[in-house]
């Protein structure tokens, strides 16, 4: 059994930067990790994933302004996140799939396996 328990959401203004966390409560030697999101009205997006060797992918909207990293030795997985705008705000989402490596791009070619509980972050004007 897996658990993902994320943490950092909250509110910031329009500009600011907020850092996402997520442990992972076991330990992948093969994976795809990453972030996803919710906004209001909208269906779940990938945000941005990392696979073995840092490799990452990142969705048009947040690249540039959001950094994925994994610390192997803690298992967490962060997202920093710079520049936010008002349609940034929405449910965040943790995620990791061990039979995602090989395929661990955005958008991702099927559901991923297993998921934290979500945590909000608000960006206002």
């Amino acid at each position: 059994h897996v658990t993902l328990e994320e943490s950092g959401g909250g509110s910031v203004q329009t500009g600011g930067s907020l850092t996402l966390s997520c442990v992972v409560s076991k330990t992948y030697s093969s994976y795809c990790m990453g972030w996803f999101r919710q906004t209001p009205g909208k269906e779940r997006e990938g945000v941005a994933l990392i696979a073995p060797y840092d490799v990452t992918s990142y969705s048009e909207s947040v690249k540039d302004r959001f950094i994925i990293s994994l610390d192997n030795t803690k298992n967490i997985v962060s997202l920093q996140m710079n520049r936010l705008k008002p349609e940034d705000t929405g449910t965040y989402y943790c995620s990791v799939d061990p039979w995602m490596t090989g395929a661990c791009h955005l958008p991702p070619s099927r559901e991923f396996e297993y998921w934290g509980q979500g945590i909000l972050v608000n960006v206002s004007q």
